[in-house]
């Protein structure tokens, strides 16, 4: 299971570690195209947006606390800092955890919740 979640994180097929799991920012592969597992059912809904603001928010948060106690900026200049800062960052991390969250329905056997196999199982990469 963390092995198909690491492959996941890094944007590789769950299965074979070699293919692409998107092709474009988001968008998953109807199959990967190294060795062919369907990844079109995999889905991941709302779990990797709801992730990515809780990690940013985490450190935009923990970031304008530490900055106004130290320094006590004008407003503008805080917004300067983390606005940009957040939406950066929201927007490398979340086809990261995209990956990470489908390569854990992969390694389940979630399969778009329905529990079938595609020729591959977990313990195979474990």
């Amino acid at each position: 299971m963390k092995k198909a979640m690491l492959r996941g994180l890094l944007g590789k097929c769950p299965g074979c570690g070699n293919g692409k799991i998107f092709s474009g920012y988001i968008k998953v592969n109807h199959t990967c195209p190294s060795c062919g597992l369907e990844l079109f059912h995999q889905r991941a809904d709302d779990a990797p947006p709801y992730f990515t603001m809780f990690i940013v928010l985490h450190f935009v948060v923990s970031g304008i606390l530490t900055v106004e106690k130290a320094f006590s900026p004008a407003m503008w200049v805080q917004l300067v800092i983390w606005l940009p800062l957040s939406c950066l960052f929201a927007v490398w991390l979340l086809p990261h955890i995209k990956g990470a969250l489908i390569g854990l329905q992969w390694a389940r056997g979630m399969h778009g919740f329905s529990g079938d196999t595609d020729g591959y199982s977990a313990q195979q990469i474990d």
